[in-house]
């Protein structure tokens, strides 16, 4: 799934919320084109300012799994969840932030949690 997300967001399909949730579709059909829900929440426009990817991943996977995968995000990112302070600190690419949700999207959440 991670690599479905990464070849989206190479390919400025979408940006990386979109790219998050064009992954999660592509495995759960069910929703498909969903990804337009989150066209708006790139470049740091994610509600509260949250990495898009981070964000996508969250609402995907569910109230019960989001605290988990916001935890296992910052352990990657070196303690930041924001797209304003994962860019300012330079340390991980957008690309990475994409790979990072798709992944624990897919670790966290089962088919059974998608909306």
């Amino acid at each position: 799934m991670k690599n479905t997300a990464i070849e989206h967001h190479r390919q400025r399909r979408g940006n990386c919320a979109q790219s998050v949730a064009f992954a999660w579709y592509s495995k759960y059909p069910v929703g498909r084109g969903c990804e337009a829900v989150f066209a708006g929440c790139g470049a740091g426009r994610a509600p509260d300012g949250l990495c898009g990817a981070l964000y996508a991943s969250c609402e995907l996977a569910g109230d019960q799994a989001a605290e988990a995968i916001k935890r296992s995000f910052m352990e990657k990112t070196g303690g930041r969840q924001t797209c304003k302070d994962i860019r300012a600190a330079r340390a991980v690419p957008c690309s990475e932030c994409v790979e990072v949700a798709a992944d624990l999207l897919e670790k966290h959440a089962s088919a059974g949690t998608k909306k």
